[in-house]
């Protein structure tokens, strides 16, 4: 921010802008890097190779050394880019994937008949109505199962891009329409026929309702590029080779492999670098400089544990702890000196015996004069700092104290502190008796990313935990294999983010194998993770876990309510005729002052109440609305003693830790694990 303000107010409205921190001074600051766990908006064009500039390095080996077809001309490296009109596919434009339709997601019932509406994607009412009465005119017998029909008659309602007009006998049986088309009567109009394809892809692509497109975007799929084969580049790109394979089949290998391919080439006395320089001397030249850059930054890279994943993996795909890593990487390689680098939990996902790795890249920081401010749970980690800053001694209103500041070995002396108890003992565990289990669930043959022909079986009625180093196969067994199998043994879909469009869901390897046995003991599957729950600051703890339709609920029973006739919805900020009228209910109003960091005000009428002035009127033992929403929960715990289903959620909530958070807390405030504690509280 500091550094922007001496740039012109004009370029400054070109830059998103921090807030300005709402400190009186601050003296010593340095340049500084974040580098925090969220990323940001997902997108399957970001990749590993573009976070890394792996991909750079390789554009440019391909474009200026790679192997051309005879009478190819010449590429620049922008040609290798699939983010660019000069390399994206023609026909996906870049992104590998198109939207499709299928028979399966257009037809989910072929036991209806078409006047029983089997053709799920056509449109709904007289529309519907009229592409039925179409077909009767066409021929097609609409009361036959969909699955008896010839399948001639299936593929071209599905798919035909023909567009015929014929009459139409509305409110005639077929019978009587056969009889009106062979004594050429008068019909009731005319109509024309689309296929289900075309109306779907059409009213997706122009349609300026959202609800319509909500609609229709369930009968689309993803599928792969006919064209480029998925590998999101034009045919010229995809013919240069370098070591027998394009850019595209060099991105998709793991980094270990890449590192494997490139020694060869940066050593000047290996077979390779002979070969290369017998025929082409400044190619030689090219290729050493262009690997030696290429196994430097790998090297950091397989340090830090990411040697498994592959350069064209999407950054959307990878977990909080492997995305910073990847930045983390970045840095090491920069040699940047004087820089404050700020870590958020580097060790997030790591396995132990990673750890060590992790730390080697954070001391090579160090060593290049820079300083290190690391947020950090894992033990081993904080017994490898210089300094530690304890900030307690407990969470939420609880807290916010400096109870320590100096090197490790003082902290032994502070006894408000829960950090030294872990850092200097063993800490406390608890003590539990093992449980029998009550089953297995047991897959067969699991076939996913770097798992082959697994077979194995998960005890029931117990805790289990599936452990590894990182990038051992965990997630692509328990996250992915295990969900879909299940999901699919119990009629259900697994939950998709709300509003991602469908090609910018990552295309995903199908899951070989199956579940060995039935499913007598599992009745519902529930997955618990770390993606936030809301997007906005609409969404918080009391509207995610239930709650708040309950306080709402008391609210409405109070006799002042009743007698205005106020009901639950009236106590929502959603909803227009409780919430303020100036901000929506959101509480403050933004004011932008564009060359200047926009500012977040509290809003001049509801004053960050987010109601109506009537709305808080009405009170419950003394509070309203607003002032529930800023309690915590611990302090809701007691203000709910008598409200059975209120206080039980809350009781819940405080025993996963929670008990610091407002009830009003927007999500958006929440971190991963206070997300995916809440997502289990609501279990």
């Amino acid at each position: 921010r500091r550094y922007l303000e001496s740039v012109s107010p004009y370029a400054r409205r070109l830059f998103h802008q921090m807030a300005v921190p709402d400190v009186d001074a601050i003296d010593g600051l340095p340049p500084a890097v974040a580098l925090q766990q969220q990323r940001g908006a997902p997108t399957t064009r970001s990749s590993v190779g573009s976070v890394t500039t792996l991909s750079n390095l390789l554009r440019m080996l391909y474009s200026r050394a790679g192997d051309y077809p005879e009478n190819q001309p010449h590429l620049e490296a922008e040609a290798f880019s699939p983010n660019t009109p000069a390399g994206a596919c023609p026909r996906c434009h870049g992104l590998g994937r198109m939207y499709g339709v299928s028979e399966r997601l257009m037809v989910p019932d072929p036991s209806r008949t078409i006047r029983e509406r089997a053709i799920a994607a056509w449109p709904p009412a007289w529309h519907g109505q009229n592409l039925r009465d179409i077909a009767t005119t066409l021929g097609i017998d609409v009361d036959r199962p969909w699955r008896d029909l010839p399948k001639k008659d299936r593929d071209w309602l599905l798919y035909t891009d023909e567009q015929p007009t014929v009459p139409v006998y509305a409110g005639y049986t077929p019978a009587q329409v056969r009889r009106a088309l062979k004594r050429k009567e008068e019909p009731s109009y005319q109509g024309t026929f689309t296929s289900a394809k075309r109306y779907v892809l059409e009213t997706f692509a122009n349609t300026q309702s959202a609800l319509m497109k909500r609609r229709v975007e369930q009968y689309l799929e993803s599928i792969e590029c006919p064209l480029c084969g998925g590998k999101r580049l034009r045919r010229e790109s995809l013919s240069v080779k370098f070591a027998g394979l394009d850019i595209a089949e060099m991105a998709r290998l793991p980094l270990e492999r890449l590192s494997a391919i490139f020694e060869p080439y940066a050593a000047s006395n290996s077979s390779a670098a002979r070969k290369a320089a017998k025929d082409h001397p400044e190619r030689a030249l090219v290729i050493a400089r262009i690997a030696e850059d290429l196994l430097a930054r790998l090297a950091v890279l397989l340090d830090l544990g990411l040697g498994y994943i592959t350069n064209d993996r999407s950054t959307p795909t990878l977990s909080p702890g492997e995305f910073q890593r990847l930045r983390l990487a970045t840095q090491v390689r920069s040699n940047l000196f004087g820089v404050v680098y700020i870590l958020d939990e580097p060790s997030a996902g790591l396995h132990p015996s990673d750890t060590e790795a992790l730390l080697r890249a954070l001391n090579k920081l160090k060593a290049s004069e820079n300083s290190l401010f690391v947020v950090e749970h894992e033990i081993d980690v904080i017994r490898q700092a210089d300094w530690i800053v304890d900030i307690g001694p407990a969470a939420g209103e609880h807290g916010g104290r400096v109870l320590y500041s100096g090197t490790p070995n003082g902290l032994k002396d502070v006894d408000g502190s829960e950090t030294r108890r872990y850092l200097f003992t063993n800490g406390t565990r608890i003590a539990r008796a093992a449980r029998a289990p009550k089953g297995e669930l047991k897959l067969k043959g699991i076939t996913r990313n770097n798992l082959n022909r697994l077979d194995v079986a998960f005890p029931l009625g117990v805790l289990t935990t599936v452990t590894g180093v990182s990038g051992s196969g965990k997630s692509s067994l328990v996250s992915q294999a295990l969900v879909e199998l299940v999901s699919t043994q119990l009629g259900v879909t697994p939950h998709e983010e709300d509003g991602e469009d469908v090609l910018q869901r990552t295309p995903v390897s199908p899951t070989g194998g199956e579940l060995a046995g039935d499913l007598q003991f599992v009745k519902r599957l529930v997955v618990v993770d770390q993606k936030p729950i809301g997007r906005t600051p609409r969404s918080n703890l009391a509207t995610y876990t239930g709650l708040f339709d309950a306080v709402r609920k008391i609210f409405a029973d109070t006799k002042a309510a009743r007698r205005k006739r106020f009901d639950a919805g009236r106590f929502s900020f959603n909803v227009a005729k409780g919430r303020c009228p100036v901000c929506k209910g959101e509480g403050f109003v933004m004011v932008e002052l564009l060359f200047l960091p926009s500012v977040y005000a509290p809003c001049s009428e509801c004053h960050g109440s987010r109601y109506n002035p009537e709305t808080l009127k009405i009170t419950y033992r003394g509070k309203s609305i607003a002032d529930v929403l800023s309690l915590t929960v611990d302090d809701a715990r007691e203000f709910f003693v008598d409200a059975a289903p209120v206080r039980r959620s809350l009781d819940v909530l405080a025993q996963v830790g929670l008990g610091y958070l407002r009830l009003g807390q927007p999500a958006t405030e929440l971190s991963g694990g206070e997300a995916q504690r809440i997502k289990l509280a609501t279990e």
